[in-house]
């Protein structure tokens, strides 16, 4: 499998050969690339094969699916449709999908896909595109239906994969965190920002509860959703006021701030080696924005994986702070 930094000229001649592509990058290379078998998403942070973790303007990121699909189809999902990614899916053996950060389908996507109609009869892996983070609330993230070139702000975009005659895929996640010792936390609403939180039954202020504990928020809220550990990340917390989340809380729902890492960048790293799969066997992988920030990954490598780094991993459903990948085998 492809997967490696390319120029928009590069990229160009790999859509017009035929070749069935998973691309990122900058919104303006994404926009000059030919109709074409391909699925794209904005952002401008990586990990590529010989620099290690590196931002490009220039560069589109690729994963060449080519040896991995015999028949595609391409949809663009909003809202109030994307409920059906699963069953629209029949007869292929996976689905590549790609939600543009703060849109109403990653919201709608965040909350609602573990109850989808066949939610997990097959793998649906994917990410969430963004923008550089000096261009937040200034530049929307965009997902492109490479089929029409058309780009999308709302809107989902799938690729349905029909795989080779005796092939299969896993989907992995490397989660560095577990639930820490401190208080159950609850939450009386569904959402991405909330006010009020229930400690151990209490009500009180999320924000001021942040403060006063002195809580390391680049810890995400870690929850047991049915036996699978799901991070809830912090994107900022407004004294007295608000607290914004990288992925939604619901109610019904026991959280736990995730257990203290002492040194964020070792212990990634450690999880890496622990749970590489075969290389020549790996196809796909995506890791989060935070990772890269936290495990400061600029200049280093993450072997054997590769490729965007993102706003929200989508294994099944939307993940936060891990890394997921794909893993294609001979049955």
């Amino acid at each position: 499998m492809q997967q490696n930094m390319w120029s928009v000229a590069e990229v160009e001649k790999f859509i017009q050969e035929g070749r069935i592509l998973l691309v990122a990058g900058e919104e303006g290379l994404l926009s000059r690339l030919p109709a074409g078998n391909w699925l794209g998403g904005t952002i401008p942070y990586f990990v590529a094969p010989d620099k290690g973790g590196m931002v490009s303007q220039e560069q589109i990121f690729v994963t060449d699916l080519t040896a991995l699909a015999t028949e595609i189809t391409v949809a663009v999902y909003d809202q109030n449709t994307l409920g059906k990614v699963y069953t629209d899916a029949e007869g292929s053996g996976l689905s590549f999908i790609i939600v543009p950060a703060a849109s109403q389908a990653h919201a709608s996507f965040a909350l609602n896909a573990p109850n989808y109609k066949d939610f997990g009869c097959r793998p649906l892996v994917g990410w969430v595109s963004g923008v550089h983070l000096s261009d937040l609330g200034k530049t929307t993230p965009k997902v492109f239906d490479g089929t029409t070139g058309k780009a999308y702000e709302q809107e989902a975009v799938v690729m349905h994969v029909t795989l080779p005659a005796g092939k299969s895929v896993d989907v992995g996640i490397i989660n560095l965190f577990e639930q820490g010792d401190g208080d159950i936390l609850t939450f009386t609403a569904d959402g991405f920002t909330t006010t009020d939180v229930m400690v151990n039954g209490v009500k009180e202020n999320f924000a001021d509860y942040i403060t006063r504990n002195q809580l390391d928020t680049k810890l995400p809220l870690v929850a047991d959703y049915y036996g699978a550990l799901v991070n809830i990340s912090f994107q900022s917390v407004e004294p007295g006021g608000e607290v914004k989340l990288y992925a939604p809380v619901f109610t019904g729902i026991r959280y736990k701030l995730a257990k203290p890492v002492s040194n964020y960048a070792e212990a990634f790293g450690t999880q890496l080696q622990i749970n590489s799969p075969n290389t020549k066997s790996l196809a796909f992988s995506c890791n989060c924005i935070l990772n890269y920030l936290y495990s400061s990954l600029e200049g280093k490598k993450t072997d054997p994986f590769v490729g965007p780094i993102t706003f929200g991993e989508i294994a099944y459903q939307l993940l936060n702070q891990t890394l997921v990948y794909l893993e294609v085998h001979d049955v």
